[in-house]
């Protein structure tokens, strides 16, 4: 059993319903909807540099969890990230990949909980809101 994450650029606001769904469609390969962003490849730089992806690893760390906590190479395009873990590293992996997130301005999406996380963002020097940003 595997813990799973999944990271991309906010577009524009999803409910955590659709966002369950856009998470369904880009586990199917369907990257239609998501808009590349530098900040998907910069939040994946930082990850991978902290804990490598699992292909990447030399074989006598394959069982080192706290080295890498995946279960599976991530699926990724310049506009998301998808991550499973061992569920042993859950609690630590979501904190660390949902500050990750947050700081790089990207949605977290939890299909465990059905949970949507959008960043904060502040708001411009203008005093107006991101486009996207309704409260």
């Amino acid at each position: 059993m595997s813990f799973d994450l999944a990271v991309w650029y906010p577009d524009r606001l999803l409910s955590s319903e659709d966002s369950g769904k856009r998470y369904v469609r880009l586990c199917a390969g369907d990257v239609s909807d998501i808009v590349e962003h530098v900040a998907v490849a910069a939040f994946y730089d930082e990850l991978v540099a902290k804990h490598p992806e699992i292909d990447t690893i030399p074989e006598e760390r394959i069982d080192d969890t706290e080295y890498c906590p995946w279960s599976i190479a991530m699926d990724r395009s310049p506009g998301h990230v998808i991550m499973c873990c061992v569920w042993s590293r859950a609690e630590y992996v979501r904190g660390f990949v949902g500050e990750l997130a947050a700081k790089h301005g990207l949605v977290l999406y939890d299909p465990q909980a059905g949970v949507a996380t959008f960043p904060l963002v502040p708001r411009s020097p203008s005093g107006r809101k991101p486009w996207w940003k309704l409260w």
